[in-house]
């Protein structure tokens, strides 16, 4: 079983940064795909960023949010510049133990209990 732990939420102004993270534990080694993605109240999971050979993001955060991967110590971050009141939501990390370009919350095996992001206008 592999546990996903966020952090770095919070509530910050438009045009602020804020950098997530997530710890893998209870498997040694995730060789798969990491990912995140984001609910808003009233919407659905949609995926914002992940990484497997490569990275790949949604356009409405290209250019803005980075994701990177430190795979000696399990960990996916996810840094977001000049953040936007839309981007406001609950951000979740995901894992498969799968390789390729996953973009459905159905594709994951795992997630984290999510972190709070408020950007305010």
């Amino acid at each position: 079983q592999v546990r996903l732990a966020e952090s770095g939420g919070g509530l910050v102004q438009a045009g602020d940064s804020l950098r997530l993270s997530c710890v893998a534990s209870g498997q040694s080694v995730i060789t798969g795909t990491m990912a995140w993605f984001r609910q808003a109240p009233g919407k659905e999971r949609a995926f914002v960023a992940g990484v497997s050979r490569s990275t790949y993001y949604v356009d409405s955060v290209k250019g803005r949010f980075t994701i990177s991967r430190d795979e000696a110590k399990n960990t996916v971050h996810l840094q977001m510049n000049r953040l936007k009141p839309e981007d406001t939501a609950v951000y979740y990390c995901a894992a498969t133990p799968r390789s390729g370009e996953y973009r459905f919350p159905s594709s994951y095996n795992y997630w984290g209990q999510g972190t709070q992001v408020t950007v305010s206008s």
